[in-house]
């Protein structure tokens, strides 16, 4: 496989690259590969907006609509970021069938229903239905094209592309949770139209991101030794992956991270409320997070293209994890939370672009496409079991003492960057200014 000769050099020795293909990929690094990527923002948008405005649905909910159900109905944004990836194990084969276009598709007519249906629920279990199931079930087609691709259309400013798709959620998360506040602020409308609306907004936005996202190569190049295997017993999971060392380690740095990751923007609505603050504070602490973290995906992923993926991505993870430690946990005001979502949110969103900035540089482009399911594979327990368990600690006392979601959070994403600085000895060694 011919890459740039800058990222050639940083492919690992013990990467599998096996595929035998008769064109070799070369990322364009800029030209279509932007359309690529202006696509990927609006899908990403549209799916994320929903994650991260969920906390102003939950608080809302547990109040107003199914009161006292807080522990039961943190489950529902867990179970819907979880199936995000459920594709993971299948995504070369979804890619060999369907292709991105109708994956997209797909996600789009599911996606779209999932929100309208929600919105004539009437029991907790249909919440979880449609607004957690169906919803995370139609994201995961979209989320692996709208990921996938601009990591294949770049290699020298892949962390500037893949940072600029990926603001798209945060900004999704800002604009839609703001939209949905107004809506059911609004008493000639309510919850109900917030959700109706929401589902429109996401019917249109998928719709162009599904005539715009497109993969560089076909799958023949982008499935490693899983495609050369096709038709010849392959089975569901490439464990050919974990042969190569650095692989296991970013799997471990998956697994471990996303079991703290979305904690504080779930709950720091519910946080603010409980502290009495006005409700504007707990509408906009999300949203503000998100723009936030918006800004930091694409400022990181600029930075750790001139600094190294590598230390960025440690760093990144480190950080986010001891602002939940140092000042989550001591939050006492309006002003320490907000300075907790600040934070936060810059690190935690350097944390979410370098994880797949990395991916092409540890498998080879050649593996992206299995290497891709399988790394975001990992994120389907901890988006699954990390906020019930930081729910059910806090809520272990009356009242509900978020200290110990804090404590839970950063602990946990702390562990997740001592395997992101063991990738990063494996890359570079133990020099410390050593760009990697």
């Amino acid at each position: 496989m011919a890459l740039p000769h800058s990222e050639k050099d940083e492919l690992p020795t013990d990467a599998v690259s096996i595929v035998d293909t008769t064109e070799e990929l070369r990322p364009p690094d800029g030209g279509r590969g932007w359309i690529i990527v202006l696509g990927s923002f609006l899908g990403l948008f549209a799916i994320f907006g929903n994650t991260y405005s969920w906390g102003l649905f939950l608080s809302y909910y547990n109040i107003n609509v199914f009161p006292g159900n807080m522990n039961v109905l943190s489950w529902i944004g867990s179970i819907c970021v979880a199936l995000f990836f459920i594709l993971g194990p299948v995504n070369q084969l979804i890619i060999e069938k369907m292709g991105y276009k109708y994956m997209l598709a797909t996600g789009t007519v599911l996606c779209t229903a999932a929100l309208i249906l929600a919105s004539f629920a009437t029991q907790v279990w249909h919440v979880f239905l449609t607004q957690g199931v169906l919803l995370g079930f139609g994201s995961s087609f979209v989320w692996f094209p709208c990921i996938g691709g601009p990591q294949q259309w770049f290699s020298e400013r892949r962390g500037l592309a893949v940072g600029i798709s990926m603001a798209g959620s945060g900004i999704g998360g800002l604009v839609i949770a703001n939209i949905c506040q107004a809506v059911i602020d609004t008493p000639s409308m309510g919850y109900r139209w917030a959700l109706r609306i929401d589902g429109i907004i996401c019917f249109v936005l998928l719709s162009i991101a599904t005539f715009l996202v497109r993969p560089l190569g076909t799958a023949a190049q982008t499935g490693g030794e899983a495609q050369k295997l096709s038709g010849r017993g392959r089975g569901i999971i490439s464990w050919y992956l974990f042969k190569n060392s650095q692989f296991c380690v970013l799997f471990m740095v998956g697994l471990i991270t996303t079991f703290g990751y979305m904690a504080p923007s779930n709950l720091l609505p519910s946080h603010a409320k409980s502290m009495g603050l006005n409700p504007w504070v707990g509408a906009n602490l999300s949203a503000i997070m998100s723009a936030i973290n918006a800004c930091a995906r694409v400022g990181t992923g600029y930075m750790g293209d001139k600094l190294g993926r590598f230390n960025s991505l440690c760093i990144c993870a480190f950080l986010a994890g001891v602002s939940c430690l140092a000042v989550w946990m001591n939050v006492h005001n309006e002003a320490t939370l907000w300075a907790f979502a600040v934070l936060y949110g810059i690190f935690s969103g350097g944390y979410v672009t370098f994880f797949p900035t990395v991916q092409p540089q540890v498998v080879g482009l050649e593996n992206i496409s299995p290497a891709v399911g399988l790394l975001y594979l990992t994120n389907t327990f901890g988006y699954l079991f990390g906020v019930p368990i930081a729910t059910a600690l806090m809520n272990k006392s009356t009242p509900a003492n978020y200290q110990y979601a804090a404590a839970w959070s950063g602990s946990v994403i702390v562990l997740g960057s001592f395997f992101a600085f063991w990738l990063r000895v494996q890359r570079g060694g133990w020099a410390i200014w050593k760009k990697v």
